[in-house]
């Protein structure tokens, strides 16, 4: 595979302060400004290297370096990598922190928290567990696991080493922790295509892990790069079954649509696609003032945490209240959403049409009531359906129902979390909730983090990563 010149051309912005973003291909730091990009957030210009398309892919014909390496030498790496990421004393994490405040939405304390949230996944007992809650037999990562059926045919099955390209979300800075993790896991060959919004932090990680050892299989298995996300020069030349099995794509609805194109046989799309979390909250909240004020202190941190940036953020509550009950409150809600809980300091505000939607809803006292400042630090807006635009920054939309069964006509397959108080209602909406397509259900204030090596988006992650083999040998004796 050749590189195409046109992916050399694009020339440095003249006069203009640009932070370099290096790439890191199968050990190696790669660095360069030959290519300038724009972030897509805040539209903070950064430099990369030039893209050598044959240096990103690992010959078919090559086995995974990974393969042959027993899991628990792999879980050990990965935890020593963990302790050199956290000691205090990594001479990238601050400058990488930095870089990533110019071009993320996420305040910089906000993503200094996220950081060191990720690392207690570089955790042994955290990754064993893991890899049991995916693998019913976890052997089958490590060799050939003999099986005998009914019939007396036997076989033997494998967890292969797949081949992965991992499309990182740009809402969630340490994102690249788990995936990097998972990826050592399921010991696979990977690329790691970094978002406009985070095009440093991986690299990061995986620098890190080539000072601990430069030849580690784990080291020599991994690459990052950033491309725009739809560059067909680069895309129609990686996305194919020659180089890789799977896609685990990671994005908004713009991003998952662009790799559709790309799927087909032999190469396969894992999809963590856009959701919405929810909250509901029963007329149990209004048995005394306390428990009012409890439940909506539990529901602001499910809204806020993170900028409500991550899909685990709570964006439409529903409520068994008449609007007036409502309305008592979501003068709390709002109250406690602007608690800065995190130290983040100055938000960013909301995005003019944004504030322009919430500030029209002000003047319809009839149909909506909305307390708080469309400042980016908090708002509550309570009404009899959900509005028609998707909360962001802080902004939580309650809507008022008979029951919360008359909520699930709401819940489809992009409902990713839902919160309920009281605690003991959600057996009795389960059920319901997974019929309806909702993914996950927890105590209201639980949204994150989530039971460590539970589903994702419906599915156990590493089981649907790894190449499923099997060697079928006749029927014994």
């Amino acid at each position: 595979m050749n590189t195409p010149a046109e992916l050399n051309t694009s020339p440095p912005a003249a006069k203009e302060a640009v932070d370099s973003a290096p790439f890191f291909i199968r050990g190696k730091v790669v660095e360069g400004r030959d290519q300038i990009h724009r972030s897509r957030d805040l539209g903070v210009a950064f430099g990369t290297p030039a893209i050598d398309l044959d240096a990103l892919v690992h010959p078919r014909t090559e086995l995974p370096p990974l393969l042959n390496v027993p899991l628990a030498e792999i879980i050990d790496f990965l935890v020593e990598t963990g302790q050199r990421l956290g000691d205090g004393k990594n001479p990238y994490i601050e400058a990488c922190i930095e870089r990533m405040a110019k071009v993320s939405l996420q305040p910089r304390l906000a993503i200094q928290y996220q950081f060191k949230d990720a690392l207690g996944y570089l955790d042994k007992k955290v990754l064993t567990e893991v890899v049991e809650q995916n693998f019913p037999n976890p052997r089958a990562l490590d060799e050939w696991v003999p099986h005998t059926d009914h019939k007396g045919r036997r076989s033997f099955v494998r967890a292969f080493a797949p081949r992965l390209i991992h499309v990182l979300p740009g809402n969630a800075p340490a994102q690249g922790i788990r995936s990097i993790a998972q990826s050592a896991l399921v010991k696979s060959v990977s690329l790691f295509k970094m978002a406009s919004a985070d095009p440093f932090s991986t690299v990061v990680f995986l620098r890190t892990m080539a000072d601990i050892d430069p030849d580690h299989p784990v080291v020599r298995s991994m690459s990052a790069i950033y491309w725009r996300g739809g560059d067909e020069k680069v895309e129609r030349a990686l996305y194919r079954p020659q180089y890789f099995d799977k896609l685990v794509a990671w994005g908004g609805g713009d991003a998952i649509n662009n790799v559709m194109k790309y799927v087909g046989p032999g190469f396969q799309l894992v999809s963590f696609d856009p959701k919405t979390s929810i909250s509901m909250v029963g007329k149990e909240a209004f048995a005394s003032e306390e428990t009012m004020a409890e439940a909506a202190r539990l529901n602001a941190g499910d809204v806020a945490m993170a900028n409500q940036e991550a899909c685990v953020c709570s964006r439409f509550t529903f409520i068994e209240a008449t609007p007036e009950e409502a309305d008592r409150y979501c003068r709390i809600l709002a109250e406690e959403i602007r608690v800065d809980r995190m130290g983040e300091g100055q938000p960013r505000p909301l995005e003019s049409d944004l504030k322009e939607q919430v500030d029209v809803l002000r003047m319809m006292d009839d149909d909506y009531a909305v307390f708080g400042k469309s400042d980016g630090r908090g708002v509550a807006i309570r009404s009899d359906r959900p509005v028609d635009f998707h909360p962001l920054r802080k902004t939580s939309n309650v809507v008022c129902v008979a029951s919360l069964d008359e909520a699930m006509k709401y819940v489809n397959v992009a409902t990713q979390t839902v919160g309920v108080y009281p605690f003991e209602r959600m057996a009795e909406l389960r059920d319901k909730l997974a019929s309806g397509g909702a993914q996950r259900i927890v105590r209201l204030g639980e949204a994150g983090p989530g039971a460590v090596g539970n589903p994702h988006d419906a599915m156990y992650p590493l089981h649907r990563f790894v190449h499923w083999m099997a060697n079928e040998d006749g029927c014994e004796g």
